[in-house]
């Protein structure tokens, strides 16, 4: 028998909760700033690729399941927080620059969250195991997507020349998704996932871990194409 649906809520406090979000969002506000300053963006474009790629992932979900109006739009915080990202990298982007290495970080804490939280928000709304695990990688994922998109490149989570993006959202939402299907969701394997997903993002960091290509791909085409 599946949990029940009013167990789920209780694994994080709300508090918790909406300061984990809040902090997810910055750092996914941080990377979708960066990418526009070197774009030469101006700071308009800045502020809209730092909130597109922080709050994109959760649109979409929220959309999807019918949560509406989505959280960005009732909660204040959800908008300011990357506007706060972008105005921190307008004035201080060099500096910011320097600490991409902790950016990546913060950034793989945030994907580890966000997989799991997706994954749980979307089947409190009644969607099944395996859709809940997609829309978790969406929520984790969906941001950076449209962030390369407005920026003209293709999606980094697309491309072989990239270290593993989507791999480690896909594991920590399968593993809440094999949680509530056997009753062994709490705080402890949430956080378990959340962590799984960080650690396996940041080897794929440091090892540059890569997804296999075309078996026998024979191909001429540049080096770094899906």
């Amino acid at each position: 028998m599946l949990q029940d649906l009013t167990d789920l809520t209780d694994v994080f406090s709300p508090s918790v909760q909406h300061g984990l979000d809040l902090a997810g969002i910055f750092v996914f506000a941080i990377s979708g700033a960066l990418l526009a300053v070197r774009k030469n963006f101006d700071v308009f474009g800045i502020a809209v690729l730092a909130e597109v790629t922080a709050l994109g992932g959760g649109l979409f979900r929220d959309v999807v399941i019918g949560a509406v109006p989505p959280a960005a739009f009732t909660e204040l915080g959800y908008f300011v927080t990357p506007l706060l990202a972008a105005v921190l990298v307008i004035f201080l982007h060099p500096e910011v620059e320097r600490i991409n290495g902790a950016v990546s970080v913060f950034d793989a804490a945030g994907l580890g969250l966000f997989c799991v939280t997706g994954t749980v928000k979307a089947y409190e709304y009644g969607l099944g195991l395996t859709a809940s695990a997609l829309l978790g990688l969406a929520t984790a994922v969906g941001g950076g997507v449209l962030r390369d998109v407005l920026a003209n490149d293709s999606p980094r989570l697309l491309r072989w020349d990239r270290d593993l993006y989507a791999v480690p959202a896909i594991v920590g939402a399968v593993i809440v998704a094999l949680c509530i299907r056997y009753d062994a969701l709490n705080f402890f394997t949430n956080a378990l996932a959340a962590v799984t997903a960080f650690v396996l993002r940041l080897l794929a960091i440091h090892y540059h871990w890569r997804a296999p290509r075309a078996w026998n791909r024979r191909s001429a085409g540049v080096e770094g194409e899906a």
